[in-house]
């Protein structure tokens, strides 16, 4: 078919871009728009608020230390979902002051980053007694789940009864007194409702969380964890900050006005700062066709589960653009079901919305092997979250895209690197 459809564009490269991405560290590879994230990092840091703020940049989305390095530039702090991010936060330059720990599994060696300056918020019952019993006397945050969340997908929503994150906001008078017993002051309350863009459910959500301060008379700090929804396709609507989560800036101030405490405000965006400033530049590297009459045309990627997990994992939809070498097939239109390299049935990029094990069909540019298929939407949760090394292929490069020049900000991994820490048996023992 020749008819111009709509199907997705380019976010922030050029066919000549993504060519040149190719030609300078091969496919797959993920690149990084600076500008972007430069933008998104700049609409966070606007985010309404009625006596400070502090935005953590939710580094499990993406922590390349290059990106880590110019958000750290414009006054962004981090959140950290394991000790060994914290070190990783600390390895790229950001100070332990600057670095919050809010983790399901309270690793090793906590207490040695709280002398550092690290801030800590205690997840779970258990996690309190481990930082009583280890940092005596010092000041810790709690993460509450208030009972009530809006995520995306059940797997995404990070709130209510069915989620494991946070301690039950009804436990809140048991907390206070185990940290009493411990002279910790409860400085912060955490919380994090999950992904949504509803202001009605932001108001009631931030009036819970906010509730929660009333316990704790040294809560100084309310952070509302991160779930601020972006559109990846171009059908779908994001949040806007400014409108969207205006209402939070009146909840902080009716607390003042009944409190008389002026709560200092935190954010964690994940997504929001990343998902649409990255994607991944992928090779078609087959098509095949079936033939019965369910029959379907088939792009096989250079790519996979091993880079973009989401669409295996989540069902998530994310747009897919052919980049023909030849710029005279660029009107043609067919449609396709596109999966990854893996020998696994799960490898595909295109399931039904919302649900991974329904084969879902795309229209797109024509395409030919030796064509470029670049996966949009892919900044977040994508090169940190994949199957890397499954079916033993190396990891992917990453590179930063400034002033239109293309950057490397990861190599290629080298194939023997995969098996590196492997160690033979002794000889003789089978």
């Amino acid at each position: 078919g020749t008819a111009m459809s709509e199907i997705e564009k380019l976010r922030f490269l050029t066919p000549e871009l993504a060519f040149k991405v190719s030609e300078k560290v091969g496919t797959p590879a993920f690149a990084y728009s600076a500008d972007y994230f430069k933008k998104q990092a700049n609409e966070a840091l606007q985010f309404p608020n009625a006596y400070g703020l502090t935005v953590r940049f939710a580094m499990k989305a993406c922590p390349n230390a290059a990106i880590l390095k110019l958000f750290n530039s414009m006054g962004l702090h981090f959140d950290c979902s394991s000790v060994f991010e914290v070190k990783r936060a600390m390895a790229a330059g950001a100070k332990p002051e600057q670095c919050s720990l809010s983790s399901q599994e309270l690793g090793v060696g906590f207490e040695e980053l709280v002398t550092l300056g690290v801030k800590i918020n205690c997840c779970s019952i258990l996690q309190l007694e481990k930082f009583v019993a280890k940092c005596p006397g010092k000041e810790l945050g709690l993460r509450f789940n208030p009972g009530l969340g809006s995520g995306g997908t059940g797997k995404t929503n990070v709130g209510g009864p069915s989620s494991s994150f946070g301690i039950w906001h009804e436990f809140a008078d048991k907390c206070k007194e185990i940290a009493e017993k411990g002279g910790c002051k409860v400085v912060r309350v955490h919380t994090h409702i999950g992904s949504g863009s509803d202001p009605a459910v932001w108001r009631h959500t931030s009036g819970i969380s906010i509730a929660l301060c009333e316990k704790f008379p040294d809560v100084a700090t309310l952070n509302l964890g991160g779930g601020y929804k972006v559109g990846r396709m171009s059908n779908e609507k994001g949040t806007t900050l400014s409108t969207d989560c205006a209402v939070v800036k009146e909840v902080f101030e009716e607390f003042a006005a009944k409190d008389g405490r002026k709560l200092h405000l935190e954010i964690e965006p994940g997504t929001y700062l990343v998902a649409n400033a990255g994607c991944l530049v992928s090779e078609v590297h087959d098509i095949v066709k079936t033939g019965t009459d369910q029959g379907k045309t088939f792009i096989k990627l250079d790519s996979g589960m091993t880079d973009v997990l989401r669409p295996s994992l989540y069902g998530a939809q994310h747009p897919l653009v052919i980049v023909p070498k030849d710029a005279a097939r660029a009107d043609q239109r067919e449609k396709y079901v596109v999966c990854g390299h893996c020998c696994e049935s799960g490898d595909l990029m295109t399931p039904a919305p919302g649900d991974p094990e329904t084969l879902s069909e795309r229209e797109l540019c024509k395409a030919e092997p030796g064509d470029l298929c670049v996966i949009e939407g892919s900044g977040a949760y994508c090169s940190s979250m994949s199957t890397k090394n499954y079916n033993s292929f190396p990891e992917a490069p990453e590179v930063m895209i400034v002033n239109g020049e293309v950057h490397v900000i990861r190599n290629r991994q080298p194939p023997a690197e995969i098996w590196q820490h492997e160690v033979p048996l002794p000889a003789g023992v089978l």
